[in-house]
């Protein structure tokens, strides 16, 4: 019997299909994958199902677990793992992934915790592993649309160290982390996917 009490997110639920497209592309000769932030858990049942070759490695601060682990119970599938605590300013794991995925995650975090995600990203990462990000980006340090600007208005009257990222800058972090770009892709609702792959010579 299904629980009718675990958390539900719709915006998880109405971008999951595009997420999922880029995706198989993306992530169809990897292995594992470590979700950075996992919220709900819907993201990680959803595609865990979709992609049974991989083994999905769930993660969030521990307030968030018990809904996570509600949809993992549900779904009862052999591939996803049940959530590690990480704050990315806090202790990270010490396995090695070949895929990395966050969603709507760098909107929330203050700047400087998004600075040491990706500073502590190689330290989980193999060397030729991807890193995929879906959300909100402004580029040229303009908003991609009178929605997201509002969006940032709201996050910024919430929380003032919230606020949709500049790409750019993003970049920066990513290339510092010696991750190179793959794709940018355009996302329903304003939104994007963010692609990367580390390159070290082994």
């Amino acid at each position: 019997m299904l629980n009718a009490d675990k958390p539900f997110s719709t915006a998880s639920e109405r971008n999951r299909e595009p997420i999922l497209a880029v995706l198989r592309e993306h992530f169809s000769d990897r292995r594992s994958v470590l979700e950075i932030g996992s919220g709900t858990g819907q993201h990680a049942v959803y595609f865990a199902e979709a992609l049974p070759q991989l083994i999905w490695q769930t993660s969030d601060r521990d307030e968030n677990h018990e809904g996570i682990r509600l949809w993992l119970a549900d779904a009862n599938l052999p591939n996803v793992k049940a959530p590690l605590t990480l704050d990315v300013s806090g202790a990270w794991p010490t396995q090695l992934y070949d895929a990395i995925y966050s969603a709507n995650t760098l909107h929330i975090m203050s700047w400087s915790e998004v600075e040491q995600m990706f500073a502590r990203l190689p330290q989980v990462m193999t060397n030729d592993a991807k890193l995929a990000v879906y959300g909100p980006f402004n580029y040229d340090g303009h908003f991609t649309s009178d929605s997201n600007a509002a969006f940032d208005a709201a996050l910024r009257a919430a929380v003032p160290h919230r606020g949709i990222r500049d790409f750019e800058a993003i970049d920066i972090l990513a290339r510092r982390a010696g991750l190179q770009l793959l794709e940018d892709r355009a996302m329903p609702a304003n939104n994007r996917c963010l692609v990367w792959q580390r390159r070290v010579n082994p």
